[in-house]
């Protein structure tokens, strides 16, 4: 073999052991992309030809049982920014500088965080949501500044977008709750129907050429969002109002310092037509606190430090620099404003526990009565205080109410009376029929954050009392219970011995409107007889109108109730002196049960802290209205017949002499304003009602209805100093609550004292029986 030939078969190897090494490389390198980085390389290549825009929802609408609007979505939009569209290069860096400039002009957007932005390789950038129709306007002009200046469309797109709008502002804001900035719900129900309400987004793919810009329409995938059901409450606006009206003046009446809580509840059925806990919050801006909220966070001192335990004990503040104290004194106030918010947002009806005191004697006489340990041949000793052991629990009347029959210790809310029917009840049994009612678990409303109850526990197990336990636990002391629960309650005392279940909605509607699920009633148990509940409602009936409840009577109506005062243990005011919380649930009417209203304020530091003089009286107010609104027909007696309110005529553009004849045959005295001889308004104006009686003030020239009435004070008084006052300052007054007692003193009124109103104005002032210590 020659010299050559062994070269050329050198080389030949050689070119074969290269190509295989070539070859076995580039096959390493194909499996290394096909099997390592093939997911990531598709993905890659799909950001770069498609992009994928979402598409929101529109949230579904929340209703009232009537069908008005608590909140709905309306059309905004949300801006969007492309930059994988831009150029590269100077002119590419011109473009951003220039967007993200405009951007935060336009929008108040950060220009730098924008500008950080720009240079992503993408094509959606969420700039801003929930943008407003004004600002809408300025981006669609920077839309025309970029395709003019640039000949670039596209880096900045408008999306349809929903913003959550509720027209009554804080009405209910408890329950209807409130949505985040992506529009999920985060309270109320919002939150626990967010399932239902949020929908589904839907998503535009478009596919992309290759210089990044869109291909032809038939590339493009639509797929649309599916709106999302809407609610329909059981809350009835009317209702609510009402309540929250009533409540929210008894808290200024009575000088609450802390919560005001009641529930108006369907007793045959669990619907709960209203529930409010005062003081909540603009359901619109949620995160705003109220001005005395701020005042006290502004008020965060060193000394405020010190209490809260901001500085470690031992240190001297004086010690601190100031930049320490700064710090300290900003973390507090960021924790006080947390706190101040989540007060707001929290509902107390279901999400806090109380004291029920005297109001759960209702719950402890049906116990006896069930189990048969009281008849009418039982007598409960009252001497004004009952000796148990060491302890010594005292009645609210000290000198005591002698022998009472079992009926009379719920009429004069005596403690020793249901000290000894809770004994006859016994501590297992009371346990049972505790459970029975509803109070150790939870209701199960639909609603978030309810709370458990708080009952005696020993040996690590609930429900084990002691005797003193169950004495105290006997007229609803030193154990804890929600609202919900004690509604629930009193709605089986009354109902026919059911317990219901609680709820807020009662429809779900698709987007089209269609009913696709219906609330029915849930009944859980019979927890007492039909005979027990109809002798409960009549024991209750007569408290209500004679007894220590009677503050809490509704003329016209057949109610029953029963009041409650209960002390705090663990909480003392700012005088050192024990809080109270006072209570009234009633319902009607006693014969057939319809509606029942728990309501209850915890803390009143204006004077009275009794359920009867401080709760009582507003559940009166509260349902005086509630019940002619709910179509429950009234039955007066002739002396509130006398009383009841007449619907004034209209009496403008007739002449002084028909008019005041017109007015008179009404039932009005009348009063003539001005110089002319053709009335041209009156006051209170057509329709309004008016007590009879009342007065019609006529003007007959334009300068004297412009005439001012200072409103004088009417609280305090008996029921003929209120009319002389009324009639002194030519206004007219419509008496609610212990209007026909002897020794009924008003105890508050609808406008308070200094407004300025017109001649003739209506003042509802309410009055209660004095004196009723419990």
């Amino acid at each position: 073999m020659g010299a050559n030939q062994k070269l050329r078969r050198r080389t030949v190897w050689l070119l074969i052991i290269i190509l295989a090494v070539g070859f076995g490389a580039v096959i390493t390198r194909l499996a290394f992309l096909q099997l390592v980085q093939g997911e990531e390389l598709q993905r890659r290549a799909i950001e770069q030809q498609l992009s994928d825009t979402p598409v929101s929802a529109k949230r579904g609408t929340i209703y009232d049982t009537k069908g008005k609007i608590l909140a709905q979505s309306a059309s905004v939009w949300q801006v969007v920014m492309a930059p994988a569209y831009f150029d590269d290069g100077e002119s590419g860096e011109e473009q951003r500088r220039f967007v993200a400039k405009r951007l935060h002009e336009i929008l108040g957007v950060d220009e730098n965080e924008t500008y950080e932005e720009t240079k992503q390789n993408t094509y959606y950038v969420s700039v801003k949501r929930k943008v407003e129709t004004s600002e809408k306007e300025q981006i669609i002009e920077l839309q025309n500044e970029l395709s003019e200046k640039y000949q670039k469309a596209g880096i900045i797109t408008l999306l349809d977008d929903y913003k959550r709008y509720y027209p009554y502002s804080d009405l209910a804001s408890s329950v209807i709750g409130f949505t985040g900035s992506e529009d999920q719900g985060l309270s109320g129900v919002e939150y626990q129907y967010n399932e239902y309400l949020s929908g589904t987004p839907g998503r535009i793919v478009s596919a992309q050429n290759g210089v990044q810009t869109e291909m032809p329409f038939d590339y493009n995938q639509n797929i649309g969002a599916i709106d999302g059901s809407s609610i329909v409450l059981t809350i009835d606006e009317t209702v609510q109002s009402i309540v929250e009206k009533y409540m929210k003046q008894g808290v200024i009446d009575h000088n609450v310092h802390e919560r005001g809580v009641c529930i108006v509840m369907d007793v045959n059925n669990g619907e709960i037509l209203a529930m409010a806990s005062v003081n909540g919050f603009d359901l619109n801006k949620p995160y705003a606190i109220s001005d005395d909220q701020q005042k006290e966070i502004d008020a965060i001192n060193t000394d405020y430090l010190v209490k809260h335990d901001y500085i470690e004990e031992g240190v001297d503040p004086s010690k601190l620099s100031e930049k320490q104290k700064n710090e300290l004194i900003e973390k507090a106030k960021a924790e006080a404003n947390s706190a101040a918010l989540a007060r707001n947002w929290r509902n107390k009806a279901i999400s806090d526990t109380y004291y029920p005191g005297s109001v759960f004697k209702m719950v402890t006489l049906s116990m006896a009565l069930q189990e048969g340990v009281v008849n009418e041949n039982s007598r409960f000793n009252c001497s004004g205080a009952f000796q148990l052991y060491e302890d010594t629990i005292h009645c609210h009347n000290t000198a005591g109410h002698g022998s009472q029959t079992y009926q009379e210790c719920l009429w004069n809310s005596c403690n020793p009376g249901f000290i000894q029917i809770g004994q006859l009840v016994g501590k297992e049994k009371f346990w049972d029929y505790y459970q029975a009612f509803g109070f150790s678990d939870k209701t199960g409303i639909d609603l978030p954050g309810e709370s458990d109850d708080q009952f005696f526990i020993h040996d690590g197990v609930e429900g084990n009392m002691l005797d003193t336990d169950l004495a105290v636990a006997s007229f609803g002391q030193n154990f804890s219970i929600t609202p919900i629960q004690m509604i629930t309650a009193a709605s089986a005392v009354a109902n026919g011995g059911r317990i219901v279940q609680p709820h807020v909605v009662k429809q779900i509607l698709d987007s089209n409107g269609k009913v696709v699920k219906n609330t029915s009633t849930e009944t859980k148990r019979q927890v007492i007889s039909e005979s027990v509940s109809k002798e409960m409602c009549g024991i209750l009936e007569e408290n209500a109108t004679t007894g220590s409840g009677k503050n809490g009577y509704v003329a016209g109506y057949r109610v029953g109730g029963k009041t409650g005062t209960s002390e705090k243990l663990i909480d003392v005011n700012d005088d050192g002196a024990d809080d109270y919380i006072a209570s009234f649930c009633g319902f009607a009417p006693a014969n057939n049960p319809q509606y029942a209203a728990l309501v209850f304020f915890d803390a009143p530091l204006g004077g009275s802290y009794y359920g009867s003089e401080v709760a009582a009286p507003v559940f009166a107010s509260i349902m005086s209205e509630v019940l002619p609104y709910l179509d429950v027909a009234a039955q007066y007696t002739d002396e509130e017949m006398s009383n009841i309110d007449t619907a004034a005529g209209s009496y403008t553009g007739q002449s002084i002499e028909d008019a005041t004849k017109a007015a008179e045959a009404d039932g009005f005295s009348v009063t003539v304003k001005g110089e002319g001889s053709t009335v041209i308004s009156q006051s209170p104006a057509t329709g309004a009602s008016i007590p009879t009686g009342g007065t019609i003030v006529l003007y007959t020239d334009q300068s004297a209805s412009t005439d001012k009435v200072t409103v004088p004070n009417f609280v305090g008084l008996s029921v003929s100093e209120v009319n002389g006052v009324a009639a002194a300052n030519n206004l007219n007054v419509s008496m609610t609550g212990m209007v026909s007692s002897s020794d009924g003193t008003s105890t508050s009124q609808s406008i308070p004292e200094g407004n300025e109103v017109a001649p003739g104005t209506v003042i509802t002032v309410t009055f209660s029986s004095s004196g009723i210590a419990d």
